[in-house]
């Protein structure tokens, strides 16, 4: 028996084939016969239309082309667009590379999958061009077999130190190549102890053998990188990225890792942050780090990818000009231009760390001479644990179309890592996943609309937070139209609600420290990590106006003008950038302290709201998933009414000030 869930490759018998009986045969066009992904394909196509319609379709090869040999940017892109189309009772899928024709595969039987007519979505040429170059899932599993931040189990790559390669590894693949992703890192950011390890002869062969199964499906393989190698394994005593030693250790190294793991697309690198070593612990800046690394990558066709997560962590509670916020821009937008063509700087969403609610980093919209790719996060690490319902699309929606008035024209979030706005060699989006062994993978059936939905979004960022919903539920729960409605209309709002039970207004954190899940909201407030609310007995918030910090003028006008005003900020973000007092007016017209206890009340009744609804769906789901999901309900339930008496009963203590409402408070 398969000890994992098939999720939306699940292929079961559909009710109504809606055309597919009439079509003779499926020509693919572009690649050769022989392509190993045009074989996955071909399986993919075969086992597909046979589980779900009964049919055995007749595959024919037509042209091959020349194709496009470029691996960055729009060229990449362009390499990896379909085409789809029906004429004369043939189904026609056409690229300029293999994994184009993969991805054409897939989006047929996706739409077989979700019950709609081929006949009538391919009646005219349909044509996908990926938005992004690079869809990358980044994996912070731990070699012991623990995953950092993970919420679904043990690690399906790693026990006991060993790298792991069975049934599950390839079933991976074609899980996320079905969703568009092509780009793995498969290990922790914070490299120690046996990763350290990975670029020597000790796992190179099951590196090796890791890489070609992702091959297989478009996916490149890339690894997470310990800076100070040289010292941890290398035998040096230096970091320095100027250091001649140094420099002549990693050319020999990484001659031998290239040769020995050919499919090898790069490495993720994180520096300085967090007590990782760097090169700020020489005396040089990022940009000397990054670029020599990327110039011996470079010859063989690679690219350093650099994350942006740098701050001072050893911050004094006591001090209110240091400002961690402040930290990614003050840290690399003074290098912009400096980064050579290979590197990427990875940007997280927020300035802070993946909260409910932050604004979007400055430096996205403020480096317009590097190339950049933005990190999300679908492991719920603020944002329930892959315990409480929290359909994260709408977000990643609402960060994407974010206007930067960086440029004139094409100046949002999404035209930036596009390539688009500043043509970019290299760009794209990362996610930090939330895959574990479980055997549903995620942990709760419905975190895995984050997985799926991340893939499909970053494919195609035009596709609406529902739509992508709907196809999950479809695909991986139910086809009954009913059924359908109601689970996405939890997910949907799921958000939303989650935000309104912890944290109000922008504000963030005030979770347990370590663990983050539950409400802690003194927990960070005097930690070294600069995490702080600045609560008193007559407001809130923290001041990182022209009078605070200065963070709000970090910002491309009007954007700065606006968040450095308390009449002009966004309610959802207003104490991110202003300390203000209880009885402040928002524009909602609540004050501060009321909205503090009308969303708290509102968002548990809510959550109340959303398990009742899955409850009403007994019976009209498989039982295992519905009993999962139930009991994460039932725990959610627990940690949305202690966040909404906690808070609310920390701030009527605060502040003395009553609900107008006359409802209970501890």
């Amino acid at each position: 028996m398969q000890d994992y869930a098939k999720l939306w490759l699940g292929y079961t018998p559909k009710k109504n084939n809606r055309g597919c009986a009439e079509l003779r045969k499926i020509r693919l066009s572009g690649a050769p016969e022989s392509d190993r992904i045009v074989g996955n394909a071909v399986r993919e196509l075969r086992n597909g239309f046979k589980e779900m319609l009964d049919l055995d379709p007749q595959i024919e090869y037509g042209p091959v082309g020349t194709g496009i040999a470029a691996k960055c940017g729009a060229d990449l892109q362009e390499r990896e667009t379909y085409s789809i189309a029906i004429e004369n009772d043939v189904l026609s899928i056409e690229g300029k590379s293999a994994t184009a024709i993969l991805y054409g595969a897939f989006d047929v039987l996706r739409t077989i999958a979700c019950e709609q007519s081929v006949t009538e979505v391919y009646a005219a040429k349909k044509t996908v061009r990926p938005s992004n170059p690079l869809r990358m899932l980044n994996h912070w599993d731990n070699m012991d077999g623990s995953i950092e931040r993970g919420y679904s189990g043990e690690s399906f790559f790693y026990v006991n130190n060993e790298i792991v390669i069975n049934e599950r590894t390839e079933y991976y693949a074609r899980l996320i190549a079905s969703i568009g992703i092509n780009a793995v890192v498969i290990n922790n950011v914070n490299v120690k102890q046996a990763a350290s390890y990975m670029i020597t002869d000790r796992y190179f062969d099951k590196l090796a053998q890791l890489g070609e199964i992702f091959a297989g499906y478009g996916i490149g393989l890339y690894l997470c990188l310990n800076y100070a190698s040289t010292i941890e394994i290398g035998g040096l005593d230096s970091a320095d990225p100027l250091d001649a030693n140094v420099i002549a250790w990693w050319k020999e190294k990484m001659a031998e890792v290239f040769a020995r793991i050919p499919t090898l697309k790069g490495f993720l690198v994180k520096a300085d942050s967090e007590g990782r070593p760097g090169p700020f612990t020489y005396g040089r800046t990022q940009a000397d780090g990054a670029n020599m690394l990327a110039d011996i990558v470079a010859d063989y066709n690679a690219i350093i990818i650099w994350r942006c997560f740098v701050y001072n962590c050893r911050q004094d509670w006591r001090d209110k000009k240091t400002d961690r916020a402040r930290a990614g821009y003050d840290n690399f937008m003074p290098m912009d231009g400096d980064y050579h063509d290979n590197v990427i700087l990875q940007i997280k969403n927020g300035p802070m760390d993946f909260q409910i609610r932050e604004p979007i980093s400055p430096l996205l919209g403020g480096m317009k001479k590097t190339n950049q790719m933005l990190e999300v996060q679908i492991a719920q690490e603020y944002t329930g644990h892959q315990i409480d319902v929290c359909y994260l699309i709408p977000e990643f929606k609402e960060i994407l179309g974010f206007q930067t008035y960086c440029s004139e024209t094409d100046d949002t979030v999404a035209d930036i890592i596009s390539g688009k706005t500043f043509g970019s060699r290299y760009s794209g989006i990362a996610a930090v996943t939330n895959t574990g062994n479980d055997f549903n993978w995620t942990g709760n059936y419905l975190a895995g609309a984050n997985l799926f939905g991340f893939g499909r979004l970053a494919m195609d960022t035009g596709l609406s937070a529902e739509q992508i919903a709907e196809e999950f539920v479809r695909m991986t729960i139910s086809d009954d139209d009913e059924v359908v409605k109601e689970i996405v209309g939890i997910l949907l709002p799921s958000r939303e609600i989650y935000e309104r039970y912890t944290s109000p207004l922008g504000i963030g954190w005030m979770v347990q420290p370590a663990t983050h899940y539950g409400c802690s909201v003194d927990g960070y407030e005097y930690d070294r990590w600069g995490t702080y609310h600045r609560a008193d007995h007559l407001g809130i918030g923290v001041d990182r106006t022209d009078k605070g910090t200065g963070y709000a003028f970090q910002y491309n006008e009007p954007n700065a003008s606006i968040y450095n005003d308390p009449q002009k900020c966004p309610d959802e973000l207003v104490l991110f950038f202003h300390h203000l007092p209880y009885t402040h007016v928002l524009h909602s017209g609540k004050t501060v302290i009321q909205h503090i206890y009308d969303t708290h009340f509102e968002g548990y009744a809510q959550a109340q709201e959303l398990a009742a609804r899955w409850d009403a769906l007994q019976g009209k789901v498989d039982d295992a998933i519905f009993e999962n999901v139930k009991e994460r309900f039932a725990r959610q339930l627990v940690n949305a009414r202690e966040w909404c008496d906690q808070v609310n009963s920390y701030f009527f203590r605060k502040s003395g000030i009553p609900d107008e409402k006359g409802r209970e408070i501890w």
